[in-house]
């Protein structure tokens, strides 16, 4: 699956244009995530310099991505894209992960299970609800 992921915020905290403190596990979710076989793609707002430190600080860690602020040609037919008229800059992404997602971002080890599990984090949190719940206790059979 390919992956969308952003940088400030949901990487490392947010310090634009300096980069902030790693979030926990996230480093360790993302290199397991493409361990399983998911294409990462690095989806930042920074640029220039400031996204090749971003890169750079990921890649110190052992993080490497699929592509970086653009969708990977697998054909390996990189068109320049102000020559093509029909050129998309909607990403090919299957999941974005960001932590401007509605309710915020959840645990990296909540984002490990979604999409190892391949289930939504509504499932998720039901999934939590209900194991919160007490049992009901039945009443022994000498009671009823």
């Amino acid at each position: 699956m390919i992956i969308a992921v952003d940088f400030d915020g949901t990487i490392v905290e947010h310090r634009y244009p300096e980069i902030g403190k790693e979030i926990p596990f996230a480093i360790e979710t993302l290199k397991r995530l493409s361990d399983d076989g998911h294409r990462l793609i690095l989806w930042s707002v920074r640029e220039g310099k400031l996204l090749d430190d971003a890169v750079k600080w990921c890649e110190e860690r052992g993080l490497r991505f699929y592509a970086v602020n653009r969708n990977f040609d697998e054909d390996g037919d990189n068109e320049d894209r102000n020559s093509n008229a029909a050129y998309s800059r909607k990403l090919k992404a299957k999941l974005f992960i960001d932590d401007r997602n509605v309710g915020g971002l959840p645990d990296w080890g909540v984002i490990y299970q979604l999409i190892s599990r391949k289930i939504t984090y509504q499932e998720y949190l039901l999934e939590q609800m209900q194991s919160a719940q007490p049992e009901e206790k039945k009443k022994p059979w000498w009671k009823l």
